[in-house]
């Protein structure tokens, strides 16, 4: 496996990292804890060192399993976890990135995966209720603690990141990029990580498993699948986004890939920082995903992607408005 390393921060992972969430959380086809465990360490003998979890993705049942996967092997692999919720009754119950909050969740994260110190510690959302400054202040008292080793955010604006970075020295942001949702080229994030030496892991590089080619307009989601909730992923809008499926699937047959492999590959080949989380239950499906590490596209493939996909345009957001408001903060 290729290894990258997270913008100036050092902190070296696999090119391909380790989605964890869908193991068991947000989609209807969760592992037991046995089959994901056995996944994970599957992920780890083929190379991959860079699993992300969260301690809302169950809850907290996701940290446990990658806990338990990992600990044999900790010092081999990097662990990112978030902070940023409230959690009541087995459920989110509203943002709280308070500094005494995140503290606790450190601390309980930290018993859940079994490890001395969080690798790479994300806020979650950017909570509007607590200045950045505290946050980053509350993460560089954990990391002088020895508990917390990097600092990260997901889904902020490019303002709230210079802030937070004056602070405590951002080292990675987790936001959605593949190449059906390309925010972070127009809305300062890919700038910023540029400006700052900043690391990209984007999430959702597969668009939670469209970009496979794997949904099609009559595909099912299932009533307790998150997908079933998101604009894009309506009939109408699966119909008229395959255009960017057959794009991927045209340039993979040329170079004897998958539809998959390109859309890994397209976003590895954006810049040397960016590292992609792709997530899956199945061995066959995190083997093509490692795979693309190794499918190297040319200029004139790149040029080609971006002509044609120019001429594409996606239907639907990303998320539904109140959870779009939660973003770029």
């Amino acid at each position: 496996m290729r290894k990258r390393t997270l913008g100036k921060s050092g902190l070296e992972v696999s090119a391909i990292g380790f989605g964890c969430m869908g193991l068991n959380f947000s989609y209807d086809h969760a592992l037991g804890k046995e089959d994901a465990v056995a996944l994970i360490r599957e992920a780890v003998d083929l190379g991959v060192t860079f699993f992300d979890t969260a301690e809302v993705y169950g809850p907290f049942t996701n940290e446990e399993i990658v806990g338990e996967a990992l600990r044999p092997v900790r010092d081999k692999v990097v662990i990112a976890t978030k902070f940023g919720f409230n959690i009541a009754d087995g459920k989110m119950a509203g943002m709280n990135s308070r500094p005494e909050h995140i503290k606790q969740v450190a601390d309980a994260s930290l018993k859940r995966l079994g490890i001395d110190a969080i690798d790479l510690f994300y806020q979650h959302r950017v909570d509007p209720d607590v200045p950045i400054e505290d946050v980053a202040g509350a993460v560089k008292d954990l990391i002088a603690e020895g508990k917390v080793r990097h600092f990260g955010l997901s889904e902020p604006g490019a303002r709230t990141v210079r802030r937070a970075h004056a602070v405590q020295p951002v080292s990675a942001l987790q936001n959605e990029y593949s190449l059906w949702t390309r925010g972070p080229e127009t809305n300062g994030i890919i700038e910023v990580c540029e400006e700052l030496g900043i690391g990209l892991v984007p999430y959702s590089p597969l668009g939670k498993g469209f970009l496979t080619g794997a949904i099609r307009k009559d595909t099912k989601i299932g009533d307790t699948d998150f997908r079933k909730t998101l604009p894009r992923f309506t009939p109408e809008a699966i119909e008229k986004n395959l255009a960017l499926v057959d794009l991927l699937t045209r340039v993979a047959a040329e170079k004897k890939a998958t539809a998959a492999q390109i859309a890994l590959a397209w976003l590895l080949a954006q810049k040397p920082w960016i590292v992609p989380i792709p997530g899956t239950t199945k061995l066959h499906r995190l083997k093509e995903n490692i795979a693309a590490a190794d499918v190297a596209l040319t200029a004139a493939d790149l040029a080609e992607i971006a002509h044609a996909a120019a001429a594409i345009e996606v239907e639907g957001d990303r998320y539904p408005p109140h959870l779009m408001a939660t973003t770029g903060r």
